[in-house]
């Protein structure tokens, strides 16, 4: 099941750059607030990282970097999550999305969800062996492939059908 769609390449000297990853981070703070009034939300449903895969695949690897290094961050200081401890390990997670997802969509060209499972499963192996490397527990850095599967499920399927769908233009 493959779908061509427009994909874009911005770069840091365009504005739509900025505009694009500032509203791709408004998503990533506005999400985790939703899932986090569910027990256990966060850590299951992995909202963080839902609108670094969007962004990125549509717009870029820029895009998604951008989205990728200051939503963690900025997460953590409005609302102390996650946690400064275990912002490292997010903020790799979330780089290696955002790498992931821009690569796939410029090599590509198209969106697919194949291609999309590959990338969130890519970022999601490469970030637990960096995370266990980080924190030197194994059973702490497989708590996504424990708990998030659900978020992961979330990831491909939405993120395939957002890009897909929502964003044709």
């Amino acid at each position: 099941m493959k779908t061509t769609v427009r994909l874009y390449d911005l770069g840091y000297a365009e504005v739509r750059t900025y505009l694009a990853a500032v509203l791709f981070i408004v998503g990533n703070v506005a999400l985790p607030q939703l899932f986090h009034l569910i027990p256990q939300g966060g850590v299951t449903w992995l909202p963080i990282y839902f609108f670094t895969l969007v962004g990125a695949y549509k717009y870029g690897w820029k895009v998604g970097l951008l989205t990728a290094v200051f939503s963690p961050v900025v997460n953590s200081l409005m609302f102390g999550m996650p946690a400064w401890g275990t912002l490292p390990a997010i903020a790799l997670k979330s780089v290696l999305l955002a790498l992931a997802a821009g690569y796939a969509a410029r090599r590509w060209q198209k969106v697919s969800l194949p291609l999309v499972l590959a990338v969130v499963l890519f970022y999601q192996f490469f970030g637990t062996l960096g995370e266990w490397m980080m924190q030197g527990s194994f059973y702490s850095a497989i708590q996504d492939f424990r708990i998030g599967i659900p978020g992961m499920l979330l990831q491909i399927f939405g993120g395939y059908l957002f890009v897909k769908y929502l964003i044709r233009r």
